[in-house]
């Protein structure tokens, strides 16, 4: 499989058709189905259930289609660091934004850092904590920024924001009937509880709990904070996350849990022992200079 048959068969999954995706690739029609076949022969699998007007892949094909995306990607990131590395301060840095805060935290320095490197671009992708380290570890993105706790061992780290966790609930939860905009962890150790899915929150939540002698009454785990006002909303039980979760609905009130320290941070992370491009050490020296850090 060399990147040229790698990009053609992206091309057909994406088309699921042939003819458009000749078309699209500025080739004739043949050549393109001898590619597919061949690249079925080689690795001894079906890619492609034929129909008469259109295709369908196969869960090999599905797979394929995944991995030689993320290879494409990260082909191109290579050529754009070599470039880079070439031409001063220019290129493409990748970065990976967790949900919540992240994006609003990250905005400011991408838009002055591009003002004062006008050859710089971004890519940015998002995700939970756990898929941009992962997308870290197989070389998708370069930079991230995600939330406490990360593993020292395998990241470099320095924090760039904090936020309170918040408990969303119901409206007709009599929790939410409470005067004040605060509640404490005590009032929430016998609710059903919902958190982000993450495992290193749910220990840091365990160990919350276990601080008032209590353990949390998890019943739902989830990754999207988007979807926590939908569950919170119709009591399925309380969420627990930081605070910019909030969706605005009718239904959901929000309170801070107001013991100390049950707050998270957002981490500015690389991965250790890898060398990185110039631009991404000039960003990341940039973003030190504004937090004010030097770790």
């Amino acid at each position: 499989m060399d990147l040229r048959t790698l990009h053609y068969f992206v091309t057909v999954a994406e088309e699921l058709n042939i003819t458009k995706a000749a078309n699209r690739l500025n080739i004739s029609q043949p050549p393109l189905s001898t590619q597919m076949k061949a690249l079925e022969k080689e690795l001894d699998t079906t890619l492609f259930i034929r129909g008469k007007r259109h295709l369908q892949l196969t869960e090999s094909g599905k797979l394929l289609y995944r991995h030689a995306k993320e290879i494409l990607n990260l082909s191109d990131k290579t050529v754009s660091e070599i470039r880079s590395m070439n031409n001063g301060i220019s290129g493409v840095i990748s970065i990976g934004l967790v949900e919540g805060s992240a994006p609003d935290i990250a905005a400011s320095w991408i838009a002055e850092f591009m003002d004062r490197y006008p050859g710089v671009t971004f890519f940015i992708k998002d995700g939970n904590s756990e898929e941009l380290i992962e997308k870290l570890r197989a070389g998708l993105i370069n930079l991230a920024v995600i939330t406490s706790p990360c593993d020292q061992t395998l990241l470099n780290s320095f924090v760039v924001g904090h936020e309170k966790m918040t408990a969303f609930m119901s409206r007709n939860n009599p929790l939410a009937q409470k005067e004040g905009n605060s509640i404490s962890l005590s009032e929430l150790k016998d609710q059903p509880l919902i958190v982000p899915s993450r495992e290193a929150i749910i220990n840091m939540i365990y160990k919350w709990f276990g601080e008032i002698d209590a353990e949390p009454k998890i019943v739902c785990k989830m990754d999207n904070y988007l979807d926590v006002a939908a569950l919170a909303g119709k009591d399925v039980g309380i969420s627990i996350f930081p605070k910019t979760s909030y969706v605005l609905n009718p239904q959901i009130v929000a309170k801070e849990i107001k013991d100390s320290e049950r707050s998270i941070d957002y981490l500015f992370v690389w991965l250790k022992g890898k060398p990185l491009p110039a631009i991404d050490e000039t960003f990341i020296d940039y973003v030190k200079a504004i937090k004010g850090t030097g770790s």
